[in-house]
């Protein structure tokens, strides 16, 4: 068949060119195929959770949120004429750079209203935190601020270090363009020494980050539906 309809659905467990898995309420359909895509989509909400999932495959004891799920479904949302307004719940440890960056970039690029609620963002889940357009942080929740790091192999050359640093500034330009934080602010909790015990950055909780101007206010999820609601309207 070319074309499928699946009513009352309960959201998408798992999305690529090959194989979409819908979930339903006595269970799941799975479609399988070739060049798959999702044209509309009729759900208002999205919710990332665990690690960000970029060009690497991570092992399957972690929990992921995979870039390439997460961007076909952002690209329908903002192009369905049946949804007004996005969701975003947001709890993440960070991964991989660019997927998340990417993510965050389309997020912000959105023209319908979106509003998020953030119960941990760490890493590079700080671009994600601010990139809605409303950005709430639950009393309890953390945001852990730290330079770029890497894994692995790392060759010892000045290229290397460029490379680090020019990561991280579009990280700190994205960050500060899309929230009320100042770049020396930013830049101070990313670079200070005596906050993390092991490393170097700074755990902002709620209302620190509320005030350090990182996240807009404080929130739980029926604050951000009534945000979203009325920039709806």
């Amino acid at each position: 068949f070319r074309e499928c309809s699946v009513d009352r659905h309960t959201g998408i467990l798992e999305y690529n060119r090959e194989k979409i898995v819908i979930g339903l309420n006595i269970g799941s359909l799975t479609v399988v195929g070739s060049g798959l895509e999702i044209r509309q989509m009729h759900r208002e909400r999205l919710t990332i959770i665990g690690q960000i999932e970029g060009h690497q495959a991570l092992p399957e004891n972690i929990k992921t949120t995979k870039y390439e799920h997460v961007i076909p479904l952002l690209a329908a949302v903002e192009e369905s004429e049946e949804i007004d307004g996005l969701l975003l719940l947001l709890n993440t440890v960070g991964g991989d750079i660019e997927a998340g960056l990417a993510i965050a970039e389309l997020i912000a690029g959105m023209k319908k209203p979106v509003s998020l609620v953030l119960g941990g963002g760490h890493s590079i889940g700080i671009p994600l935190a601010v990139s809605a357009k409303k950005s709430l942080i639950v009393p309890t929740a953390s945001m852990t601020v730290h330079p770029v790091r890497m894994t692995g192999l790392v060759v010892g050359a000045p290229q290397t270090y460029q490379y680090f640093n020019q990561i991280q500034e579009q990280i700190v330009n994205f960050v500060t363009k899309n929230s009320h934080i100042s770049r020396e602010d930013f830049l101070r909790y990313m670079m200070a020494t005596d906050e993390i015990a092991t490393d170097v950055g700074t755990v902002l909780y709620g209302e620190e980050a509320v005030s350090s101007g990182l996240m807009d206010a404080i929130g739980s999820l029926s604050d951000a539906l009534s945000l979203l609601h009325r920039q709806i309207e």
